[in-house]
């Protein structure tokens, strides 16, 4: 049965007052009506086709909803099944009165563009695709949108670019912009050849024979994992190394490399099953309330009863100032802000929900995320797992299966464990948070019994992304839920030596070198004293066996036990200077390194991937191309690493000799190395040519803010705490006369 979507209930309706759109129009909504009944073929079932360009005329005339369907490019895996989704979408929306319409954006993929020039480009994509759809809706005039939802950064661009059209729609007295988010289905993991399992514990045991027991141990720890496209970096590190030490040849890396690379997809595509950006922004946008739960998790593209729930539940946004775009971003943020921490997401999360707020038109930066964030303890309530049966891809069989309600499940979890949820929030159901949970069955975590990825009881009381602070950078964000607690206190308030590099290039080159550690050996990268100095802090209670042994003896030993800290820098690598790629290849390097892993930190003004794991500190600001501390890094600094008290500072050499940590003088140091900061930023900016001018990220806000343009940071006035003051005082005297 239908549900009749209402007439919009404003003035304005360009299609009734200009004739050129309705002259334009009809033919393409016949066109998308035509060609989605042509893709059902013998499984459509509705009603006799109605849509002449007579009855299009009339609905544009009348102010029937006219709705987006948006879609992404289906050269992105998760936008293969769009037209099957859109035609399903399209024929619906039709049959309830409204007047569907269909685009779609470039959509980049962040795994296809990873350590090439198309990661320049991943971040200034966000802002492209918000542009674009702010573009077609105001050009074209269209109500709402049923959203497709991808991956990587086109889920947040899209929120972004909504909540920009219905903020500056009620500023002009227009009826609040709705809308509804429709998840790509998640893709499993693809499956190992049993031949190729075969061959590859075969060279792991010739690994072991030539004395090479790292690289043997790095190939069965990789083959543990779900084979996803991220498994391949890992493998692809190992396989680099292995070759360099003659354990395997050329031909055979590229037949390892190709075999695994076309066994990693399904061909109906979908979100990969780790929990990455594209998982993460599945979160966040269920925590914003702009997810219908019929469609968040599923493990194929929607049916037509999943689909028809959706958009049946339209009815009730249209024409409600509640459930507009921007009162459910603003009402539901610290659902999604604490839902994103308890899911261990993704920390490029930390700029994209930033950046949808001022997009929305509030005032916020990633210090009110972190106020929030920090208001009530998060703990950790996801146990995923790669290596253990426990992906996104084994929630989305839970979910379907009906033992999970998904991000339902994780919101009744946090309320059990005291978290306080705003359940008074609104949703695209037409209903509040409250009134979606109320006698729901299979709400607790433990109706799964087996692989459980959502928990009741917390695995740790913490998790989440963390906002650190120091004496040579403003800001910058750790990923504490991608570190175990055993790795978490390996790393804690420990001193580090610095390894500094000019660019990603440069550092994912070192840290491929087999001789990686032999080489800062023999080269003798920190003194004997420091060694001592670092030791004496880091492992004090081994100083006094360790202490006598010659240079070479005690570096390997300090290496072996873990008190060698190692923080590799790479500068250079912000939005302005070079888009803000992601770091997550020389962390995948380092944690396909059974021998790094203990031992290395990257901290980078560039971002990092959802699925990196380790200690990964990014995001730092002020960037290097704009003088930020990180720019007058040198190998051979000293650096104190405080996770748990969110902080990282730089303290001098003699300090440390005097067995004292002093945080002050980085302003000294950095008067001092002026002129080697020059030099850095005129390559800085040499390097920003290699990224095509039209699409660099000047003119942006840094990453605390966002990473928006400066005219969307600059319009960004109203109080987050305060939207239902927006609601009623956005165009008042338009939206009395229209809605009573």
């Amino acid at each position: 049965m239908t549900v009749k979507f209402p007439l919009i209930e404003n003035t304005i309706n360009p299609y009734r007052d200009t004739v050129i759109g309705k002259s334009n129009e009809p033919i393409t909504v016949a066109g998308l009506l035509d060609r989605s009944k042509q893709v059902l073929s013998s499984s459509y079932d509705g009603p006799s086709p109605d849509w002449t360009l007579e009855n299009i005329y009339d609905r544009l005339e009348a102010n029937a909803p006219r709705i987006a369907i948006i879609g992404g490019s289906p050269d992105h895996p998760a936008h293969i099944m769009d037209y099957h989704t859109i035609a399903i979408t399209a024929l619906r929306i039709w049959e309830n009165g409204g007047v569907p319409f269909q685009f779609s954006t470039p959509v980049m993929c962040d795994g296809t563009a990873q350590d090439n020039q198309g990661m320049s480009y991943s971040l200034q994509s966000r802002n492209a695709v918000a542009q674009m759809i702010v573009n077609q809706i105001e050009a074209h005039s269209y109500h709402g949108a049923f959203v497709i939802q991808g991956c990587d950064k086109q889920p947040l661009g899209v929120v972004s670019a909504l909540a920009q059209v219905d903020r500056v729609r009620r500023h002009r007295g227009e009826a609040p912009f709705f809308a509804t988010f429709a998840p790509a289905h998640v893709m499993s993991g693809g499956s190992y050849p049993d031949e190729l399992i075969e061959e590859l514990h075969s060279v792991a045991d010739r690994a072991d024979f030539l004395g090479a027991s790292d690289i043997a141990e790095d190939i069965r720890d990789t083959l543990s994992y779900v084979l996803v496209c991220s498994t391949n970096t890992s493998f692809q590190g190992v396989f680099e190394r292995a070759r360099s030490r003659g354990i395997i040849t050329d031909i055979e890396h590229k037949d390892f490399e190709k075999r695994l690379a076309v066994s990693t997809c399904g061909k109906d595509g979908g979100v990969c099953a780790f929990n990455g950006t594209g998982n993460s922004s599945r979160h966040v946008v269920s925590g914003l309330g702009l997810v219908h739960p019929a469609l968040e998790l599923l493990t194929q593209s929607p049916s037509k009863e999943q689909l028809h729930q959706a958009v049946e539940s339209m009815a009730l946004l249209i024409n409600n100032p509640k459930f507009s775009v921007t009162n459910l971003l603003a009402t539901n943020i610290k659902n999604a802000i604490r839902i994103h921490s308890a899911s261990g997401g993704s920390t490029n999360l930390m700029m994209h929900v930033v950046a949808g707020m001022l997009y929305g038109g509030f005032n916020f930066t990633l210090w009110d995320y972190e106020r929030i964030r920090q208001e009530y303890p998060i703990p950790d309530l996801f146990d995923y797992s790669l290596t253990q049966g426990r992906d996104i891809f084994t929630l989305a069989n839970q979910c379907c299966s009906g033992t999970s309600k998904g991000m339902e499940t994780l919101f009744y979890e946090l309320i059990n464990n005291g978290v306080p949820m705003d359940v008074d929030a609104p949703t695209v159901t037409g209903t509040t948070w409250e009134e979606r949970l109320a006698g729901k069955q299979n709400l607790s975590a433990n109706h799964v019994q087996k692989d459980q990825v959502i928990l009741s009881s917390p695995r740790r009381s913490f998790s989440g992304v963390d906002v650190l602070t120091g004496n040579f950078f403003e800001s910058a964000v750790v990923k504490i839920s991608g570190m175990p607690t055993p790795q978490l206190n390996s790393f804690d308030k420990k001193v580090n030596f610095t390894l500094y590099f000019d660019n990603e290039e440069t550092a994912n080159q070192s840290l491929l070198d087999s001789n990686f550690l032999e080489n800062i050996k023999l080269n003798k990268t920190f003194s004997h004293k420091h060694l001592l100095a670092v030791l004496k802090h880091n492992d004090r209670e081994n100083y006094s066996k360790l202490c006598k042994l010659p240079y070479s003896e005690l570096f390997d030993q300090m290496a072996d036990n873990g008190a060698l800290k190692l923080t590799v820098v790479i500068s250079g690598q912000g939005p302005a200077a070079f888009g803000m790629p992601e770091m997550y290849t020389p962390m995948q390097h380092i944690n396909a390194n059974r021998k790094l892993r203990k031992l290395v930190t990257v901290i980078s003004d560039g971002r990092y991937s959802g699925v990196t794991l380790g200690a990964a500190v990014g995001h730092v600001t002020p960037e290097a191309l704009h003088g930020g501390g990180i720019l007058y890094l040198q190998t051979g600094d000293l650096l104190y690493i405080d996770l748990r008290g969110k902080q990282i500072q730089f303290i001098s050499l003699d300090s440390l000799l005097e067995e004292r940590l002093d945080f002050n003088g980085f302003s000294e140091l950095k008067q001092a190395r002026q002129e080697l900061g020059t030099d850095r930023i005129k390559a800085i900016k040499n390097r920003m040519r290699r990224v095509a001018a039209s699409n660099q990220l000047s003119g942006h806000t840094d990453a605390a803010h966002g990473v928006v343009p400066y005219a969307v940071f600059e319009a960004a006035d109203i109080d987050y705490q305060h939207v239902a003051e927006f609601i009623s005082c956005a165009a008042p005297e338009a939206y009395e006369k229209q809605n009573g």
